[in-house]
């Protein structure tokens, strides 16, 4: 019985262990090299805003074979946030670093300050808004990332508003409704 248990285990571990023997005598050559990215920088040194507060692109869609977008919200304006929305395809995970914000998950609404952090799952109507008196600041991760950096973009756009519901739409998301009201 012991050795039953001992060859049981033992196979469980060779799969795991010739997978790893693999990976490393074959790195993948498309893999991006690690970049350290300075505080307050943008990846690609670009700039970006959405009226309501500065972002900064920090980890690309295509560093993480779509696997993941990051951003960071800097300079985050009382009152100031997206429409009520929902992703099809994403998960969107916010940590706030300074400041306080409302959020809205669902139906449920809660106050997140520094150090406070919530997930909005795909398919649930999600939104912020900055309710401190001090800008708010905070990182936001996509994942996977989808078309959000391309949403992003065209959100810069001359023209383009963010109240636009085909803006939403054409990058796989749906807008349910106005910014979230502290009030």
């Amino acid at each position: 019985m012991l050795r039953r248990r001992f060859l049981q285990s033992s196979a469980a571990l060779l799969p795991l262990t010739l997978l790893e023997r693999a990976a490393l005598a074959a790195p993948d050559q498309s893999a991006p090299e690690a970049h350290v990215i300075p505080a307050g920088q943008d990846r690609l040194s670009e700039h970006h805003s959405l009226g309501f507060s500065t972002i900064s692109f920090k980890v690309l869609p295509r560093e993480t074979a779509g696997g993941l977008f990051l951003i960071e919200h800097t300079g985050l304006r009382k009152g100031g946030g997206p429409p009520l929305h929902v992703h099809y395809a994403q998960e969107e995970y916010f940590y706030v670093m300074e400041g306080t914000l409302l959020f809205q998950i669902g139906d449920r609404r809660v106050q997140l300050h520094a150090g406070d952090s919530v997930l909005g799952p795909r398919r649930i109507p999600h939104t912020f808004s900055c309710i401190s008196d001090q800008p708010a600041h905070m990182l936001i991760a996509f994942t996977p990332a989808g078309q959000m950096e391309e949403f992003f973009r065209a959100a810069e756009e001359p023209g383009v508003s963010l109240q636009d519901p085909a803006l939403f739409a054409s990058h796989g998301m749906k807008m349910l409704g106005p910014p979230l009201s502290a009030g």
